[in-house]
């Protein structure tokens, strides 16, 4: 049996600080915080993607739907049900558009628009940064072009004043990404070029970022596409990995805290120890709290099976998985969910 390396990732908890973050003093708050992971981001972006073909090939892992492994996500998208395509929320993978007819297709999404820069980027650095460019509906990327956020309600849409709404599905996602932008390119690409609202909390960080945060939870969608583009860029979004260092950063609502070692909450957050790692296939899991789903995912997105109704005390068996790298998702009975990393070993 050829190695293997299993992710087990949180939808809203991590238990223990990920050893990506060892180098980084957690105690500190503010400016001194933000500046440590922006080195960090920075230092471990050791793989540039091409803008072609590498994003799109990036995209068509990260952006996986793990319900139908032959669509990606489309972002602002909301309805699959309807006549019309221009909404859609998923498309075929292979269905990008790379001529002049692009109806019905999807294209490449910068989220921070490149021409908001400062100056303006092309489609290298900070353009060719998966961790900000997202499918899109063709008619969709062309609507929103470079438009700034701004406060809505319901669906993606263009507001009255001309400014967009990404839908509330997506504005979480959006204001994690203009975070990740943030502290990764300084002064190129600022949050406040892109996002209109006041600064109640902090002058470098809109309100409406940090409120979207706190609003819209970290997505299962989000944590997969986070370790699909380690695996391709190098680097992670910090603000996926746990929403509350914006808080600590930048102020405003209190996001949701995923590590329990900040020691930020007095709640019980859940934890489960795995053991032996590395083995051969068999795991045995020890959790203070039921486990009531385990999905695994391999790094396309792809769901390798979903198991229910765990105890305390289990074995997990994945001795029959093939060969590739696997992200693995805990859910509890009681909604938290946590990750783990695991290696399969011959």
């Amino acid at each position: 049996m050829i190695k293997f390396l299993f992710f087990f990732l949180p939808i809203s908890i991590f238990a223990q600080i990920p050893t990506y973050y060892q180098s980084i003093d957690f105690t500190q708050t503010g400016q001194d915080l933000q500046e440590d992971l922006s080195n960090l981001i920075t230092a471990t972006h050791t793989h540039e993607l091409v803008y072609t073909p590498e994003v799109w090939d990036a995209l068509r892992l990260s952006d996986l739907d793990p319900e139908n492994q032959q669509n990606v996500f489309l972002i602002y998208g909301y309805d699959d049900q309807d006549e019309d395509f221009v909404n859609d929320r998923t498309r075929n993978k292979y269905a990008s558009c790379h001529t002049s007819s692009c109806d019905g297709k999807w294209v490449r999404e910068h989220v921070f628009p490149k021409s908001l820069g400062n100056p303006s980027f092309g489609n290298e650095g900070p353009g060719s940064d998966a961790h900000s460019i997202r499918s899109v509906d063709y008619h969709w990327n062309n609507s929103r072009s470079n438009r700034k956020f701004t406060y809505g309600e319901g669906n993606s849409h263009i507001t009255n004043n001309g400014l967009f709404y990404p839908g509330d599905e997506w504005k979480g996602d959006v204001a994690r990404m203009m975070m990740y932008m943030h502290i990764r390119y300084a002064e190129r690409c600022k949050a406040t070029y892109v996002g209109t609202s006041s600064f109640t909390y902090h002058a470098e960080m809109p309100d409406i970022f940090l409120q979207w945060n706190a609003d819209d939870p970290v997505s299962e969608h989000e944590l997969v596409r986070n370790e699909v583009l380690q695996d391709r860029q190098g680097n992670r979004n910090p603000f996926i990995d746990n929403p509350y260092l914006a808080t600590v950063i930048w102020g405003g609502p209190e996001a949701e805290n995923t590590w329990s070692e900040m020691n930020i909450s007095e709640e019980i957050l859940a934890e489960t120890k795995v053991y032996p790692n590395p083995s051969s296939g068999i795991f045995n899991l020890k959790s203070n709290k039921i486990i009531q789903t385990i999905s695994i995912f391999d790094l396309t997105g792809r769901k390798i099976f979903s198991q229910n109704n765990y105890q305390n005390d289990f074995q997990l068996n994945l001795e029959n998985l093939q060969t590739g790298v696997y992200i693995a998702l805990i859910e509890y009975a009681d909604k938290t969910k946590e990750t783990k990393r695991l290696a399969i070993k011959e």
